[in-house]
């Protein structure tokens, strides 16, 4: 079966293609996204511009065209902090459901946590015991821990990469001054929720999940990803601080030539690096594997898991993409964790 799943995310918008079948690794099909910061389109209100909104309109326009035309039978959508906390999120929502079927469906921060340790649990398996995954958004930073395919914790903070670096770190590259404070919010910020994990187990291994750290991992001489999601990549406390320290010197275009990072997200990579640093500090994490599934593909395989739960085979009536009352079903998510 083909799936898709579209992600209205803080940074990219993202459609991904899926060929699943029972008892087998999805394989990815087909890929559509834009560079879209929806982060960059807030005006001082917090809303989302009207440019924003139809550059977003235009493209879940072309997202489901693309998904039709190569025959996807099932798609999901969802948005995460960016357009969910905006001040006009909810009409935004409700605006791309009236224009082209699509409902999209409103994470909150727990269940994106949620999803994403489910996509590695199922990447890594259950030679994993005891399982911690990071995963640092545009919005948001996500930490969960847990020994089954979900999280037993799983904390939300408000600490995306694009949010620190729109609030905290204007200019290019930002004065010093202005990365203490920022890491003087970011301490008030995790101690609260980080300190809920220590009464937690020692995990067997931590994963990080996001195009940050995965960034980091590349800039710190891991593989690049165009070399396959098998290679193990790791990326270490010591090298997380080394370029947290480096890149408040560097301008956008000296960090936008450095190995795996792009011009987008170059400006966001000082704040993604301290809130990494300072989250791996409090947690006592020395090094993290770089998990190539995250948010996307938990939400894909959580959903073939329920169609064939509720169908065993998927019927000949299933209306597919473009049947609005199929795109409206509901996603079912498991609760918050615990």
């Amino acid at each position: 079966m083909r799936l898709g799943v579209l992600d209205i995310g803080s940074n990219t918008v993202h459609l991904l293609l899926v060929d699943a079948f029972p008892g087998a690794r999805p394989t990815a099909f087909a890929s559509y996204k834009q560079q879209l910061s929806l982060v960059r389109y807030l005006d001082p209100r917090g809303a989302v511009t009207d440019e924003g909104r139809q550059a977003l309109l235009s493209f879940v326009d072309e997202a489901v065209d693309f998904a039709r035309r190569h025959r996807a039978e099932d798609l999901l959508a969802f948005c995460t902090s960016a357009l969910r906390e905006a001040l006009n999120g909810p009409d935004i929502i409700r605006q791309v459901e009236q224009l082209s079927g699509v409902k999209l469906q409103e994470l909150t921060g727990e269940e994106e946590s949620a999803m994403t340790f489910f996509a590695a649990r199922r990447w890594f398996g259950w030679g994993v015991r005891d399982l911690m995954v990071l995963d640092i958004g545009g919005g948001s930073f996500e930490v969960a821990i847990g020994r089954n395919e979900f999280p037993d914790l799983a904390v939300s903070m408000p600490l995306g990469a694009a949010r620190l670096t729109k609030d905290f770190l204007p200019g290019d590259p930002p004065k010093e001054a202005l990365v203490g404070r920022l890491r003087e919010y970011i301490a008030g910020v995790i101690e609260e929720p980080l300190r809920q994990f220590a009464d937690q187990v020692e995990p067997d291994l931590v994963v990080a999940t996001s195009k940050t750290f995965r960034t980091l991992a590349r800039m710190s001489g891991a593989a690049s990803e165009a070399d396959g999601p098998f290679l193990v990549r790791t990326l270490t406390l010591k090298d997380v601080r080394k370029w947290a320290e480096k890149l408040v010197s560097l301008s956008f275009d000296e960090r936008a030539h450095l190995d795996g990072v792009s011009p987008i997200r170059a400006p966001q990579l000082l704040a993604g690096a301290v809130a990494a640093e300072m989250v791996m500090e409090k947690l006592e994490v020395k090094q993290v594997r770089i998990c190539p599934w995250a948010l996307r593909e938990g939400l894909l395989m959580h959903r073939f898991d329920r169609l064939l739960r509720d169908h065993d085979v998927i019927d000949d009536e299933y209306a597919g993409v473009g049947d609005v009352d199929a795109l409206k079903e509901n996603l079912h998510l498991v609760p918050p964790a615990r």
